[in-house]
Order: structure tokens, then sequence, then C-alpha cells
């Protein structure tokens, strides 16, 4: 089955990361590298997402399609990447995504 995993950045997360030293932040990165090394086996796609506020909105519930800079909605968490796996089921799926090393919260949903 596939799933994608979305990688939510909350605030604080975000607050934390920026905070921190220069060796700091490259372990972190670093740790993400490892992750998606060790996981590559069941991983058929990635994406890393640029910051929200680069993001465009097409509002498609109106007479016109409108476009809006900017996100959605605001919020204190934003999906900031996504990865596709190919694992036998949801517990697979979550067994990846509990070793995931940065964002705080991983969203798992089926894909088809």
């Amino acid at each position: 089955m596939k799933y994608v995993l979305m990688f939510v950045e909350t605030e604080q997360f975000a607050k934390e990361l920026e905070a921190m030293g220069e060796l700091e932040q490259r372990q972190a990165y670093e740790a993400v590298g490892r992750w998606f090394a060790d996981n590559a086996e069941v991983i058929t796609h990635h994406v890393h997402l640029a910051p929200v506020h680069t993001a465009t909105t097409l509002r498609l519930d109106g007479a016109e399609p409108m476009a809006t800079d900017g996100p959605y909605m605001e919020g204190k968490e934003v999906v900031s990447g996504f990865a596709e796996v190919e694992v036998a089921d949801l517990d697979e799926a979550l067994k990846v995504a509990r070793s995931w090393p940065a964002c705080p919260i991983v969203e798992i949903r089926p894909a088809s």
C-alpha cells in the first residue's frame, strides 16, 4: 500500500530550529538525511516544500476562480514536506513515521 507521510512543522519547532547554533542545525539536517537514507527502500517520492509565505491559494468555490498570495488559512502548524512510502500496511507506515527525526507531527494518509 502507498501512504503519504506529511511532515507538520509547529511554530515552536521552527523557533527552536532557528535558535540552534550552526553545528546543532547541521546535526538536525544530517539526522533527516539519515532518516531518508535508512528508509530509502520504501520511500518512492519525497519533497521539501518552500516556506508557507510563498504559497498561492486558488479558490474555486466562487463564480470565478480567485488566486491570492499566501496559504489558505493561517495556523500554528504547516506542512513543510512529505514522503510517499510503499509498505505492506498502516502498521509499517507508522513504524517508518515513528522514526522521523524532525517536525513533531507526521500525518499519515493512504494514497491511491
